[in-house]
Parts: C-alpha cells; sequence; structure tokens
C-alpha cells in the first residue's frame, strides 16, 4: 500500500540503492514494485534480512529472494530526537521500528514508524508496510515504512 500522505524526505539524504555488486537490488525493485521480499534458503529454508550472499545457517549459497506480505509485528522501537543525519536537523523527533515479519520466520527490519511521533507504542503491535515512492531522485527509489493497523 502506497500512501500520499508521508512527507518528502530533506534534501541532502543519500538516496539508498544497491551495493555495486548488486547482491540487495531485487529488494529495491520489489519496493519500487510495492512488493516486499527477503531471503530464503532454498536448501534449508531459513529466511533471512539484510541481505548475504550465503544462508546464515547452512551456509549454501545464493539464497533465493521470496516475497511476502508487507505485514509484521513491532518487536522494539524508538523515538529519535537527535537527527542521525545533518539533513534531518529540523524534522525531528521520529520513531523507528524492529518490525519481526512473521510470514518471514520472524526476520527483522528496521524502519520509520509513521505516525504522531509522541504516540506510544505497544510491543507486538501490528504493523503494515507502507511503500513510499521518490520518482524525482536520480535514481528514482522507494522505501518500506510502517503504519499501526487501525492508524
Amino acid at each position: 500500500m502506497s500512501d500520499a500522505t508521508i512527507p518528502p524526505l530533506p534534501a541532502g539524504l543519500p538516496i539508498p540503492v544497491s551495493e555495486p555488486d548488486g547482491l540487495s537490488a531485487p529488494y529495491w525493485q520489489g519496493l519500487r514494485e510495492e512488493r516486499l521480499q527477503v531471503q530464503r534458503c532454498t536448501h534449508c529454508g531459513t529466511w533471512q534480512f539484510g541481505p548475504e550472499w550465503i544462508c546464515h545457517h547452512c551456509h549454501a549459497f545464493d539464497p533465493a529472494w521470496t516475497e511476502v506480505p508487507p505485514q509484521g509485528v513491532i518487536h522494539s522501537w524508538t523515538r529519535v530526537w537527535h537527527p542521525a543525519h545533518a539533513a534531518l536537523r529540523d524534522h525531528g523527533p521520529y520513531r523507528v521500528a524492529l518490525v519481526a515479519l512473521p510470514h518471514a520466520g520472524g526476520v527483522r527490519m528496521v524502519g520509520n514508524l509513521l505516525g504522531d511521533p509522541m504516540q506510544d507504542v505497544a510491543i507486538g503491535a501490528a504493523v503494515r508496510g507502507v511503500f513510499a515512492h521518490h520518482p524525482d531522485a536520480q535514481p528514482a527509489f522507494s522505501l518500506l515504512h510502517w503504519r499501526l493497523c487501525g492508524g
């Protein structure tokens, strides 16, 4: 689900792109297509994120990219008061969440948690992914943010 209410990113932030070797390219391409993909080993079935060339569990090469629903639960979160980058100097506070993906073996990924930054969040609260597209950036990119279900 994309959301037109997501504010634009401040100018000056680095644009997220795949590594020169292309390891995470399928992840970023999936976001542009509003699909969430994480790696799953074709040998042992282990889920993993961030991407690696080998399975974290059995060390087989080339785990497959697998689409999963952009749904999860809050494992942890924080309210950020001090900017992590100079371009965010006038854009706080904001919330960042560590989201566990139940449809991907519970792997976790970090993302912005949309909504009132002063609102408390319950650990275990359900969230859904929100795709934010930045077509005018060079190169164009998309990000995955999280929104509390019902919020």
